[in-house]
């Protein structure tokens, strides 16, 4: 009889997201946010240790140290940077991350100097509709046409300059969480805030259940994801097992609900591990949690640059549905929940393969089967005698 899942403790798992989403985090602004994790492992009296530049390299102790496994969540968000003081003093911005300046308008934010911390809105050029009429319409939509309006007595250049405020100044947008009755969690920046609180929130439930992992886990914690590099440089161990924990998009066209938690079958780097994905869909299954499939065109994630820096692990990635990502983003308890079991699952789970604690060089004995039967090795396209070609055209095969 398979034994019962830790259940997860989704009251701290709330409170963690809630807490997280106050500290703003654009890549390259994360050390607060990386502070504040390291604190939460060292409550559950998990060892890590950190990078230079901060990514948390933490370590669940299993009956075996080898083959390890690896499941990370990253802890930056979009956001923006100051790009140019303009003559009227307000900011032109560039993006942090990948997205869309129609999200950007409207939107509170806080600018961080290097002597403080000034509060402003980011508003589209023409911003009146009493001064500009039916010209706010037809504004484009870029980053080239929005500026931050700085909640500061400034008519300059020259006036901003001498408030302290600089090009490469971090920009953070507000969160504006709300969690509701019915379940739904609205904010910005659930990606991948609410995917950390899950990975913390499955940990917590595994060590308190008592139960030892088959194999040691490193939970990762990386600050980078948004730009690219994620956790490239983040495996000093011996990896054979590599899980992102990312956002699903529920968007026409997708697979993922705000309902069930996501195991991603490929992204824009390519499919994922045909092994380890179906490993994840089995153990979902066999617990009851509601799962669903999905491919993600335009998306990258901390798995995808591991394979990406050379790391021969195999990957995965589960994601909690959400919808307008990158936007002002929605889940349901329903999917952390789902995720937060399926991470529990996966950590009480064994290997994939055990032999990927050894290389196959030069034997298949080990190396693994797609398909157990001998459909995978029948040929469908029938090819026709070569003399029957040549015959059809009138020439000797040899001439």
């Amino acid at each position: 009889m398979t034994a019962k899942l830790p259940e997860p403790d989704l009251n701290y798992l709330q409170r963690v997201l809630l807490e997280m989403l106050a500290i703003p985090s654009p890549t390259g602004f994360t050390d607060t946010i990386v502070r504040y994790v390291a604190e939460r492992l060292k409550e559950l009296g998990i060892p890590f240790e950190l990078t230079r530049r901060g990514t948390i390299r933490a370590t669940l102790k299993g009956r075996r140290y080898s083959p390890d496994r690896a499941i990370a969540a990253h802890l930056d968000t979009i956001g923006a940077i100051v790009r140019e003081i303009q003559p009227s003093g307000r900011l032109g911005l560039s993006p942090v991350g990948c997205w869309s300046s129609r999200f950007a308008e409207g939107s509170r934010v806080s600018v961080f100097t290097d002597s403080g911390v000034f509060r402003g809105s980011v508003l589209p050029l023409l911003a009146s509709g009493h001064a500009f009429n039916t010209a706010v319409d037809e504004m484009p939509i870029s980053w080239d046409h929005v500026e931050l309006r700085l909640d500061a007595f400034t008519q300059s250049r020259a006036d901003t300059i001498a408030l302290g405020i600089n090009v490469g100044d971090f920009v953070a947008f507000d969160p504006m969480p709300e969690f509701t009755d019915s379940g739904y969690i609205s904010a910005r920046h659930l990606d991948d805030k609410a995917g950390v609180a899950a990975l913390l929130t499955a940990l917590k439930g595994v060590i308190e259940s008592g139960r030892e992992p088959p194999i040691d886990v490193h939970p990762l914690f990386t600050i980078t994801e948004e730009t690219g590099s994620g956790a490239a440089g983040a495996l000093p161990w011996d990896v054979s097992e590599f899980v992102g924990i990312d956002i699903a998009p529920t968007a026409k066209g997708q697979e993922s609900s705000e309902h069930a938690v996501t195991v991603a079958m490929q992204d824009s780097g390519g499919p994922y591990d045909f092994h380890l994905s179906r490993h994840l869909l089995k153990l979902a299954t066999g617990n009851e949690i509601p799962v669903r499939r999905d491919l993600f065109r335009y998306y990258h994630s901390d798995a995808q640059s591991a394979i990406a820096a050379g790391h021969d692990i195999r990957t995965a990635l589960l994601a909690f549905g959400c919808d307008a990502t990158h936007g002002y983003e929605r889940t349901h308890i329903d999917s952390l929940a789902a995720m937060t079991r399926l991470i529990s699952a996966y950590l009480l789970s064994p290997p994939v393969f055990a032999s990927d604690a050894h290389s196959n060089k030069d034997s298949l004995e080990n190396f693994s089967h797609q398909l157990e039967h001998v459909t995978q090795m029948e040929n469908d396209t029938r090819v026709p005698a070569v003399d029957e070609i040549f015959e059809r055209q009138g020439e000797e095969p040899n001439s």
